[in-house]
């Protein structure tokens, strides 16, 4: 949808009726009219409009026919608003708006039909007609030079190398490694692949998208068994020539397994599990190409050492397996390519031209004379002006509203109000969950109002934000109406997929979010604003920055792409050094000072994968470690790591001087732990073992808490002790037996003291207290207390509880089965029912109803009290009956006429289609049960 630069349509401030908007050099361009009714032909209430040049300061006369009840234009518009400054051009801007389209055009790659071997449809890639066809229908029809050219190279199509490459983000990357994931397993049918993300929500996207890939793609699977066919005999009979894509990850409901998939699309350890599983069971064979994206998380201090041991283990078993892998900001590309025994190619195409440019009290400098800026800026008296001694491109009026009196606040408002009311997205990246939402509600107070169309959107957005369970935040309820949402880890996931998905559609024109929406998310915007070179306290990497203004211009989504990095005086020289810094080397992160040899060994002795010292050795020069130390080092540290294994009895010294796993090695290792969390663990459940309290739950929530969490979570001692004067005695008791001591809590709470953690027994003692603390919202989460109630509760956000809830889930399948594998069956068991109870968030009554898609614990209890007793009587429901019951989820919505007429008409349609999915699946589940039954 288009709005004009200064066509406010719906309701009217008195300063929205006398002010007049700036466009922006590049971002500016007014996109083309898509619909009839918002054209400038017919301009609906607007009655005239003057557009205003670069400069201007005319007051337009509109006349405005206001369709909106008048409580909720007091929710649009409240009285106090203010207007964003205007940006004109400065002495040293040398190009026209004119001139930047046509340089941005002059970019555009070579065509298919100007040459062929750009089009995927030729014979040379060997993919089918219903893969390109579905390439083409998700809008890839031709691909650019760089990807032609690195698929072409010898070897990578046939699967025969290994590739590492590096481009740009939204240079294309993830198409070459679809293409040769997809070759891969089309014309090997009985090998399965592996893509692996560091996030959930990136799992998630790539999921649906690959899906879509291969709908109606076949596998090469022979229609009719003959004598010459290496498939082999007994698994052609059973395989399937449809594609089947499962994702794999934390708090993910799937029930399918390795057996069950030709495409696995998980997270870095979901991956690394099934790697060690393939490899215990002997399937490892099965795999046939392995594709790590965001390699550079291979220096990450957290996870980056996964990833280490996925690739060496692959490097080891030297079998035919292709490993892809790629990033935007890699440095030493060409060394991650000799370890992993790989091609390397290095693009630097962008489709999409970005400008970068740098902001510094209230003047637009473009980045490369940044250096010039701060050697200047740095001479400078306090009383002279950086402005009158190096022209800047753009210069940002002061304004004389008190909101914005701070330069920086200023000029991030003046920037993304600029292009917002262009009709172009912008995303601001800020340094803390807080300042998301500040930031938002600043910016949102001076957007214009939107069209009547536009504001039905919104009005839809909010009513399904209000349809959650957690219900309506109420800075989004205030923000949302004015093209302004936040995103960040506070929220649930569903609010921010809800949020990201309207600011896709353009629903929302301006998204604030935090540094992990430019890893996590793929949402392109046509000006990207980094306010301040700080995220939390520390100054910004030059990754994370690539990775923020690589979010500016997206292929398909705009003709180019903005960013502006706002710095303030004290920062200066940070920024300076930051913006020409090189990208850092990756590292291993097995080295002693990170996370260690030790899981490595552990895992590789665990699985059967070595076991002689030979072994040993080999598998030790396969890591990245081999590469970043002296030999003699790394031996140093082998011999060191296998002794503390030996030492902790989670491995054997044979007298055939080979090294093989004990029990407890085995149940570590398949429990996906490390280390020291499995020591723990086994501790505590030893003795959960001799004296576990029955009579409650308590005790089971403790083990059930994530450890990696509970030391990530602050106590609030009060809380603490209130939570603990509300046990009853069985829960007193279970907290007892595992050391918590109800007189330590109470002297916390006295003192105000905080957790000693210095060594070893006062770490001990952390992980219990901390464990324990959090133990107390894994319950109430069981026992249907609302998201946003234990989040006020624990004073935490409710993404917080929800992705405690999701880690859990995770921790306590590596507990169940760590009780396995240490043939603790009766403790397993005990386990495995309250695990179905944390995945659904429920009571044991609502566990059969709360597999099914959109019903949570509080729609299934709802559904229960309304007649919907079980799943069978759901399966035979009538959605229309459903509907009412739907509505009860959040009884405000319907309350206190927040919705007019027509709003309650679309609000009961959508949830029309949502009880017909829910049948839909619940009848899925009841079928399958019945034929389960019906076997046994």
């Amino acid at each position: 949808m288009s709005t004009s630069g200064i066509q406010s349509r719906g309701f009217l401030t008195t300063i929205d009726l006398a002010r007049g908007y700036q466009s922006a050099p590049v971002a500016g361009h007014k996109r083309p009219p898509e619909t009839e009714q918002t054209s400038d032909l017919n301009p609906g209430p607007v009655k005239q409009a003057t557009v205003l040049s670069h400069g201007q300061n005319t007051n337009a006369d509109i006349v405005v026919d206001s369709p909106w009840e008048s409580a909720r234009a007091l929710l649009i518009a409240p009285a106090k608003r203010f207007t964003a400054s205007k940006i004109h051009f400065g002495a040293a801007s040398e190009t026209s708006p004119d001139d930047e389209k046509r340089r941005g055009d002059s970019t555009s790659a070579p065509g298919s039909s100007q040459n062929p071997l750009l089009s995927l449809s030729n014979p040379k890639y060997g993919l089918p007609p219903s893969l390109t066809a579905n390439f083409a229908a998700l809008g890839v029809s031709s691909i650019y030079p760089w990807q032609a050219s690195c698929l072409l190279a010898k070897g990578l199509l046939s699967g025969e190398r290994n590739l590492v490459y590096t481009a740009p983000t939204g240079g294309g990357k993830s198409l070459v490694a679809d293409v040769l994931l997809l070759k891969r397993i089309i014309e090997n049918p009985t090998r399965k692949a592996l893509l692996i993300l560091p996030y959930v929500a990136l799992v998630q996207e790539k999921l649906k998208w690959m899906r879509r890939i291969v709908q109606d793609v076949e596998k090469n699977i022979p229609d009719e068994e003959d004598e010459g066919s290496s498939f082999p005999r007994g698994r052609w009979k059973r395989a399937r020539k449809n594609i089947r894509v499962t994702g794999f990850f934390g708090g993910s409901r799937t029930t399918a397994t390795w057996a069950d998939t030709d495409i696995a699309i998980c997270t870095i350890e979901k991956a690394n599990s099934l790697i060690n599983s393939a490899i215990e069971e002997c399937t490892i064979g099965d795999l046939g190409v392995v594709v790590l994206d965001e390699l550079h998380m291979l220096d990450d201090e957290h996870r980056g050492y996964l990833l280490e041991l996925m690739v060496t283990k692959l490097l080891l078993l030297q079998q035919d397996i292709q490993i892809v892998g790629m990033s935007a900001t890699l440095s030493n590309t060409e060394m991650l390519a000799e370890w992993m025994n790989a091609r390397f190619y290095i693009s630097t195409y962008r489709p999409i031209p970005i400008d970068e440019y740098l902001v510094y009290e209230n003047a637009i400098y473009p980045v490369a004379t940044s250096r010039q800026l701060f050697q200047t800026a740095s001479k400078l008296t306090a009383a002279a002006s950086v402005a009158d001694t190096i022209p800047p491109h753009r210069v940002i009026e002061p304004s004389s509203y008190k909101q914005l009196s701070n330069s920086a606040t200023n000029a991030m408002v003046a920037l993304a109000v600029e292009t917002a009311v262009a009709g172009f997205g912008v995303l601001v990246f800020c340094s803390s969950r807080q300042a998301c939402q500040n930031q938002a509600a600043t910016i949102g107070e001076a957007m214009p109002t939107a069209e009547p169309d536009e504001m039905n959107q919104r009005m839809d957005l909010l009513a399904e934000l209000r349809s959650l369970a957690c219900g309506l935040d109420p800075v989004l309820e205030t923000t949302i109406p004015r093209g302004t949402g936040f995103h960040n880890a506070g929220m649930t996931t569903e609010e921010r997929e809800l949020i990201a998905q309207a600011y896709d559609q353009g629903v929302l024109r301006v998204l604030v979010a935090t540094c992990s929406l430019a890893a996590g998310v793929n949402l392109p915007a046509r000006r990207v604003i980094i306010n301040g070179a700080r995220m939390g306290h520390d100054l910004v990497g030059p990754a994370m920055l690539r990775q923020m203004c690589g979010r500016a211009g997206r292929k398909g989504k705009d003709e180019a792409g903005e960013t502006y990095l706002i710095c303030v005086k004290a920062d200066m020289q940070a920024v300076c050094d930051l913006l020409d810094a090189d990208m850092p080397a990756i590292e291993s992160c097995l080295a002693p000072e990170k996370r260690g040899l030790k899981r490595a060994l552990l895992e590789a002795i665990a699985t059967g994968l070595v076991s002689g010292c030979d072994a040993i050795k080999e598998y030790v020069r396969c890591t990245l470690l081999w590469r970043s130390v002296d030999r003699r080092i790394a031996y140093i540290i082998m011999k060191s790591a296998l002794q503390e294994l030996v030492d902790e009895e989670l491995i054997i010294f044979r007298d055939d001087e080979s090294y093989g796993s004990t029990p407890l090695g085995q149940a570590i290792v398949a429990s996906a732990f490390s280390p020291e969390d499995g020591i723990f663990v086994h501790e505590e459940l030893k003795r959960a073992i001799q004296a576990f309290v029955m009579d409650g739950d308590m005790h089971v929530f403790y083990m059930f808490t994530p450890l990696q969490a509970a030391m990530n979570t602050p106590i609030d001692w009060q809380i603490f002790r209130d939570q603990l004067d509300r046990l009853d005695e069985s829960g007193l008791r279970a907290l007892q037996f595992v050391g918590v001591q109800p007189g330590f809590v109470n002297t916390m709470v006295q003192s105000g003291a905080s957790l000693k953690e210095t060594n070893p027994s006062q770490i001990k003692t952390a992980r219990i207290y901390r464990r324990a603390y959090t133990a107390f919202q894994l319950r109430d989460f069981s026992n249907e207390t609302p998201l946003s109630t234990i989040a006020s509760r624990y004073k935490i956000p409710r993404g917080t509880v929800q992705t405690l809830a999701q880690q859990c889930h995770g921790f306590a399948a590596g507990i169940v089965k760590f009780c396995q594998r240490m043939n603790w069956g009766m403790m397993a068991a005990v386990l495995d029912h309250m695990r179905d109870r944390l995945e659904a968030g429920a009571r044991a009554d609502l566990l059969e109803m709360a597999q099914v898609t959109f019903v949570k614990s509080w729609t299934a209890r709802l559904l229960r009290e309304n007649g919907f007793r079980n799943l069978r009587a759901l399966a035979d429901a009538e959605a229309k009956d459903l509907v009412p019951v739907l509505m009860m989820v959040n009884p405000r919505k319907v309350q206190k006429n927040q919705l007019s007429s027509a709003e309650s008409e679309r609000y009961a349609a959508k949830l029309l289609v949502k009880a017909e999915t829910i049948i839909s699946h619940a009848n899925k589940i009841w079928d399958r049960e019945t034929q389960v039954e019906l076997e046994d």
